[in-house]
């Protein structure tokens, strides 16, 4: 009698697991309908997390202590396994990603179709194309925009990313002042863009159950030392002119996935 009961507390267990597989696999397997996805950005300085005001931190021959750190985030695309792409609708897709309010380091995109997503590109900026169709096509980005000062006149347009902090050099010695602002200019727009494959094997399951988050680093040391070098102590405020050129192009390399996970 006791073999009889342990055998049929075995069974049940084994019909119990072989059922939560089924069903997991079932959730995964369905690719119908939508889901979200969130986006993580980590901020980060040459391989350690970015602590605004008190922490050093060295580029070149340099010491930074860094206050401001903000970018936009636009026109979002994801690709999955198949090669399938997908646009986020490019008025919903603008983001402020600010160093200093915690809430703005993850965003959550819905009505994302669902898929095995490998691949994500966006924008740091605002798209020449969008910023000429005018305010309709950038939903409420102005008045964001404006509030984390972003924002110089209509005009002039967005800050694209602004860094800012303190400095000194073996020339400088008593801390200075830096700025570093990307944006259109009167002769460079300088919006640029971003496309990471996740790493490994690691892949977004969008499924109307499952809300993936990708974890993005960004590495802002790769803004003053990137493939373009750039030296404070020869120009601390930095908003136009070839230098900011220079410091647009390495925004590319800026980012990387470190990690996928799904719930």
């Amino acid at each position: 009698m006791k073999n009889t009961i342990k055998a049929v507390a075995v069974l049940a267990v084994a019909t119990f697991f072989a059922s939560c597989n089924s069903n997991d696999d079932t959730i995964i397997n369905n690719t119908n309908g939508t889901g979200s996805l969130n986006i993580e950005f980590d901020n980060a300085f040459a391989g350690n997390d970015l602590i605004l005001q008190t922490q050093p931190y060295q580029s070149g021959n340099e010491t930074l202590r860094i206050t401001t750190a903000k970018y936009i985030v636009s026109n979002i695309v994801l690709t999955d396994k198949n090669g399938t792409v997908f646009t986020y609708p490019k008025s919903e897709s603008y983001f402020i990603v600010d160093e200093s309010k915690p809430s703005s380091l993850v965003f959550n995109l819905k009505n994302v179709p669902s898929g095995d997503y490998t691949q994500i590109k966006f924008g740091i900026g605002v798209d020449q194309a969008q910023w000429e169709a005018g305010a309709d096509g950038q939903a409420n980005l102005i008045a964001q925009a404006q509030e984390a000062d972003l924002f110089w006149t209509w005009a002039a347009g967005y800050k694209f990313l602004a860094f800012e902090g303190t400095f000194t050099s073996p020339t400088i010695t008593s801390e200075a002042a830096f700025m570093v602002h990307t944006g259109k200019t009167g002769t460079d727009y300088n919006y640029t863009e971003v496309s990471l494959h996740f790493p490994g094997t690691d892949t977004a399951l969008v499924r109307p159950t499952i809300t993936p988050q990708v974890h993005i680093v960004a590495d802002l040391s790769k803004i003053l030392d990137g493939t373009n070098k750039i030296n404070l102590s020869e120009a601390a405020m930095v908003m136009g002119g070839a230098k900011l050129a220079l410091i647009t192009a390495n925004l590319s390399d800026m980012f990387s996935v470190n990690h996928v996970h799904n719930d």
